[in-house]
């Protein structure tokens, strides 16, 4: 008998066409929230868990191809032909897989700042920082900000990834997503996009939104972006960094349904 794949944690809200977001590193489906709940007024939002994030199932791979792969699996799971695709950072990259792998599926691909590119290991202080802490003196959410903060200094940072903390049935703090595997994975999670055998260019329409103050994005990026994405397009949120969806709300959301619209 063939294995049935493992299926993401995900979210449905709304009626219309089929939009599915994609959240980044340490995130979760909530992530994404002030961008899913206006557009769910027009269309069918579906926020999914990435594998080892949220309370979808953990693996101990995390190359994109398996990531997309994931994607592909919920879209069948629940029927749907073709979508709108967005993914922020992380999960940006996983969308474009996703429209390289099966281009058919995806009607438009919208990819927040993030490119199609390997990038140097950056998070590896977070990393270090969240598994030093000790579960077992974090009675309140603040404990654990105490000893997260020697290295992340940033409290908007440590707020995001503390969110992965949740009461598990002992009524002890325990993280959500799999730190042991995010750990073992992020090689794979820096890498850049690539085309696989019997791949070619997404030739759909694609918008890339960049933060202003971010980095993530820059002018030497753009080789690689057309050589993947030939029909694609920027814009940029001045005044917004990394996490443009949460720090330009309006901005961002008048940009996404502008271009699913036009």
């Amino acid at each position: 008998m063939t294995k049935q794949p493992e299926i993401l944690n995900y979210k449905q809200t709304g009626t219309g066409e089929h939009l599915v977001l994609i959240h980044g590193l340490f995130g979760s489906l909530e992530n994404l929230n002030m961008v899913a709940k206006p557009l769910s007024k027009t269309y069918c939002v579906t926020s999914v868990d990435v594998r080892n994030h949220g309370n979808s199932f953990h693996a101990s791979s995390m190359k994109y191809s398996e990531l997309a792969q994931d994607i592909i699996n919920l879209l069948d799971h629940l029927n749907i032909e073709t979508c709108l695709l967005l993914g922020h950072s992380m999960g940006g990259k996983i969308a474009m897989q996703v429209a390289l792998a099966q281009p058919e599926r995806i009607r438009k691909l919208l990819i927040a700042d993030i490119a199609p590119v390997s990038y140097p290991p950056h998070h590896l202080k977070i990393i270090t920082g969240l598994q030093a802490i000790d579960l077992s003196q974090v009675f309140k959410r603040k404990d654990a900000d105490e000893q997260l903060a020697p290295f992340v200094d940033n409290l908007g940072i440590r707020q995001f990834l503390l969110r992965n903390l949740a009461l598990n049935s002992h009524g002890e703090f325990a993280f959500k997503c799999s730190l042991s595997n995010i750990s073992l994975c992020y090689p794979q999670i820096m890498q850049a996009n690539e085309l696989t055998a019997n791949q070619v260019p997404y030739n759909g329409e694609t918008l890339f939104i960049k933060g202003g103050n971010s980095d993530y994005i820059l002018p030497g990026h753009r080789e690689a972006i057309l050589a993947l994405f030939p029909n694609s397009k920027a814009k940029i949120i001045q005044g917004a960094g990394h996490w443009l969806h949460a720090e330009k709300t309006l901005a961002f959301n008048k940009i996404v349904i502008d271009f699913i619209k036009s």
